[in-house]
């Protein structure tokens, strides 16, 4: 595929030659026009600038390409060996599960009763999956808590108008 591009290149080169000088407009192939050893010379010598050039661009692509799979690989694997639940009010950081207590480095902070990262996981999925089938918008999570309530994770949506307490 290098070559063909190359001699496209050339043709073209050839053919803009051609246009700017009346003396080259004859119908011979360029073969023939080009009897001139010195000619020749400096079309070879272009040409083999031209491949060079395109094959360096081709392997820089494919390095490109190389490190743009490596680091998709790199943070395919981050995702798979980190089982964690990311917070679904700030969307930033990791939820510390416990038996009693949920919470995040944002200020999240909910008491629950036997909660596991698997379930509270399950939980977030299940009412992202059922309201995705009713609404095409997000959601919004926020904590809230009343005078004399424990706080509360909220999932609300202001385009359809729903609400749910999650926790």
């Amino acid at each position: 595929p290098g070559a063909l591009l190359v001699q496209e290149v050339m043709e073209q080169e050839w053919q803009e030659l051609r246009d700017r000088l009346p003396g080259l407009r004859g119908e011979q192939p360029m073969e023939q026009m080009l009897e001139d050893p010195d000619e020749l010379a400096v079309l070879e010598e272009i040409q083999q600038e031209l491949i060079l050039q395109e094959q360096s661009v081709i392997e820089e692509y494919e390095r490109s390409l190389r490190f743009d799979e490596e680091c998709l690989n790199a943070m395919l694997d981050g995702l798979e060996a980190t089982d964690r639940v990311i917070c679904p009010v700030c969307r930033k950081n990791n939820l510390t599960v416990k038996a009693h207590l949920v919470c995040c480095q944002c200020g999240l902070y909910i008491s629950t009763q036997d909660m596991t990262e698997g379930k509270l996981r399950s939980l977030l999925e299940s009412t992202l999956t059922e309201h995705s089938q009713r609404c095409l918008h997000s959601p919004e999570f926020t904590v809230t808590s009343g005078m004399e309530e424990e706080a509360s994770l909220l999932m609300s949506c202001p385009v359809c108008d729903s609400w749910m307490i999650l926790l």
